[in-house]
């Protein structure tokens, strides 16, 4: 190839790659022209071994590690029923309250009544594996490992259990729990349904097995460590008296947490649907000035 020749190859080869490159460039521009991630719900993804591990992530449009906290729910249902699926009827009102945040909701195994399978502490256990697997999904879906955990009635109880006792598991900022049970040795007597449960999903009542309702109590391992925590409970409250917030309020306040106890009057357990985008925004308002 004379000289002349290979420098014309050379500037036609530099304007095809120039071509290419810039219309490459063009094609992202348009198809993405701020840059940002878009939002990303991933449903039904598996922490653990059991079918019953599973949980749904909402990533939000957007998001970085260093913009974008997480809020992990847990579902209530008497630690015997309910799903990851209780979340999507407070989704709106929750990313409303929630701007920034990306949001996952957790299954657990639920206790069997008929077979006495799933006793405590397997729902205990699994909140600790679903976080320890969220935890290793952050740089991947690119949000921060700042978590505020939430639940409500049974989810407000592994919540605040998890929070409490298992502080190496998640980097925990705060806790939202709506109307939980809190010491369950005190809740045992409360009705036949929580003699029932609490005594086939605790193996026995308060005095055969005052290790496992002490060791299953949110209230056992307050101190003055324990993360920033609001909670919420109705004066009707026919399933978790409110007295079981009264003891936590106490123990926090013995132990100089920060918090706050809202009383929500004339609601039972579970609140009416238009009761809660207030109390989220409450729940928001405490956790910004943490």
């Amino acid at each position: 190839m004379t000289p002349r020749i290979y420098r014309l190859f050379e500037q036609l080869t530099l304007g095809v790659f120039l071509i290419l490159a810039l219309g490459s460039c063009s094609s992202e521009r348009d198809e993405n022209p701020t840059g940002e991630l878009t939002a990303l719900d991933l449903s039904d993804q598996s922490y653990g071994p059991n079918s019953t591990q599973l949980l749904d992530v909402y990533l939000p449009a957007g998001r970085s590690i260093e913009k974008t906290p997480l809020l992990i729910y847990i579902h209530g249902g008497a630690w015997i029923e309910g799903s990851k699926d209780e979340f999507k009827q407070f989704k709106n009102s929750l990313s409303s309250a929630f701007p920034e945040y990306a949001f996952v909701s957790i299954n657990y195994s639920l206790y069997n009544l008929a077979n006495g399978t799933n006793k405590f502490p397997t729902q205990e256990n699994d909140v600790i594996e679903a976080i320890s697997y969220v935890v290793s999904k952050t740089d991947e879906w690119n949000i921060s490992d700042t978590i505020i955990l939430a639940g409500a009635s049974a989810g407000g109880h592994l919540a605040l259990l998890h929070a409490y006792k298992h502080k190496p598991f998640g980097n925990i900022k705060a806790v939202v729990a709506f109307f939980p049970p809190t010491d369950l040795a005190e809740l045992y007597d409360f009705s036949f349904l929580t003699v029932t449960g609490l005594g086939g999903l605790l193996g026995g009542n308060p005095g055969e097995r005052p290790e496992a309702y002490a060791a299953s109590s949110p209230i056992t391992f307050v101190d003055s460590q324990s993360v920033p925590t609001i909670f919420f409970h109705g004066t009707d409250d026919t399933v978790v008296p409110i007295s079981q917030s009264f003891l936590l309020e106490k123990a926090l306040t013995e132990a100089d947490v920060a918090h706050n106890f809202i009383i929500v009057p004339n609601q039972g357990h579970g609140f009416a649907l238009q009761t809660y985008p207030s109390l989220f925004q409450q729940a928001a308002i405490f956790i910004n000035e943490l």
